[in-house]
């Protein structure tokens, strides 16, 4: 078993349980995570935050968790516990390969090999959601992660080529619309669409969405711990968005309250460049040692919580 457990992959339990990663590092011995997937039978279930609170609850209370570290109420799996570790990079690699794959996974391998025929290297790509355990259907997106940020934004800059070449289509209408249904976000959805748009790290291939995440690996663990004081709403310059596609997202801000905001949800990765106005929704941290921050995505739904461009730089 894998010692190195990180954001993005998935962990299986002895139950038929699975957990999707949030954060790289153990607390406590634990891998902290979310539950996403059940088994049922001889498929997977996806869960939402409300059903899978509630399993857990019910039936699997030692996989709640309250992590000191980030002072919010996550799930949390001892190592020990784990009994398949799901790595996209290998998921990746044995897709490639599979035998009779079915209509997603055949879309996911053309994606692979789009990416190959531009020059990608796929060594630094893995495939999460749905089909990381074989829990895809026919509606189902494809997930890439991306390990590594100047990788990553050579990539979304050759989906941006792509989309103007024709080889990926820009998501319609109706896929935007439905994209936007699902994030349940708290801005408009024309200032959803607008935000995303600029972003180029969702595009179609054969009519199917995918995604494009970015995982920077750190060699340094978090050791600040934070404590909230409570909800707030301020705007802000945009001092440094280099890190605004990472996991979690961090843009450095001019403002006499906060000196960064930190966002968890992919809502509002990527959502701000260098030198805008934006304005933010979250809720004010105080780390031990005295840094000021906003978190954007406190829950995994973030209502109420947002981060919203207000003037464009020039």
């Amino acid at each position: 078993m894998s010692d190195c457990y990180f954001p993005k992959d998935f962990i299986q339990t002895a139950e038929g349980l699975v957990f999707a990663v949030v954060d790289q590092g153990l607390e406590q011995g634990k891998v902290l995570c979310f539950l996403r997937y059940v088994r049922q039978g001889s498929v997977w279930k996806k869960l939402n935050t409300q059903e899978a609170n509630q399993l857990l609850v019910e039936h699997y209370p030692h996989y709640l968790f309250f992590s000191q570290l980030k002072c919010a109420a996550l799930h949390a799996v001892h190592v020990q516990s784990i009994v398949i570790h799901h790595q996209p990079r290998q998921r990746l690699k044995d897709l490639l390969v599979k035998q009779n794959p079915d209509m997603i996974e055949q879309d996911f391998i053309a994606l692979c090999r789009v990416l190959l025929v531009q020059g990608i290297e796929l060594e630094s790509v893995g495939v999460t959601g749905s089909l990381l355990i074989g829990a895809q259907n026919l509606n189902s997106d494809i997930d890439l992660v991306v390990y590594g940020r100047e990788q990553f934004h050579q990539l979304r800059m050759m989906i941006k080529q792509l989309i103007q070449q024709g080889q990926l289509q820009q998501l319609a209408e109706q896929d935007w619309l439905a994209s936007y249904q699902r994030r349940q976000c708290h801005l408009s959805c024309p200032d959803y669409v607008w935000h995303e748009l600029r972003k180029y790290n969702k595009a179609l291939i054969n009519q199917r969405k995918f995604d494009l995440n970015l995982l920077a690996l750190s060699i340094e663990e978090e050791s600040n711990s934070y404590q909230k004081k409570g909800s707030i709403v301020i705007q802000a310059i945009v001092l440094d968005a280099q890190y605004g596609f990472d996991y979690p997202a961090r843009f450095l801000i001019e403002h006499e309250q906060a000196s960064e905001v930190v966002c968890y949800t992919a809502t509002y990765t990527g959502q701000a460049e260098q030198g805008e106005r934006i304005e933010v929704a979250g809720q004010l941290e105080v780390s031990n040692t005295g840094l000021v921050r906003i978190l954007v995505g406190s829950s995994r739904e973030a209502e109420g919580e947002y981060i919203k461009v207000l003037e464009i730089c020039e």
